[in-house]
């Protein structure tokens, strides 16, 4: 069994502070497959209350997070756009070393965002 395991972290860098009630949902990649692992909503210091994907789980592969920046930015009062520039966020990553902890965060404004894998 892998001893490695998933954490994000959203970061709203347009009001400076975490992202708190975003919603995030975690999927396995394999092929033209899409697998449904996880579903959570940040917590008022933008990160989830566990990881997203724990050792238990965790497997080396192809992942997607999938961000739902547009409902957030919503529910926050940024000014409305039809459509938003920025909806569903996805992130496609790999995880080659089933005991390392990966850390992949979310820097967010309305109009951009960017990520690396932190630790």
């Amino acid at each position: 069994m892998a001893n490695g395991y998933l954490t994000t972290h959203v970061l709203d860098t347009a009001r400076g502070q975490p992202a708190g009630g975003l919603a995030i949902t975690l999927y396995r990649i394999e092929g033209a497959n899409r697998m449904k692992l996880a579903q959570m909503v940040t917590n008022a210091d933008g990160r989830t209350d566990v990881p997203i994907l724990p050792k238990e789980q965790f497997a080396t592969g192809i992942y997607e997070l999938v961000f739902e920046a547009g409902t957030y930015l919503d529910a926050i009062g940024t000014p409305p756009e039809a459509p938003r520039f920025l909806d569903e966020i996805p992130l496609r990553f790999g995880i080659s070393d089933g005991d390392a902890h990966y850390h992949v965060p979310l820097l967010l404004s309305p109009f951009g965002y960017s990520t690396y894998r932190g630790s």
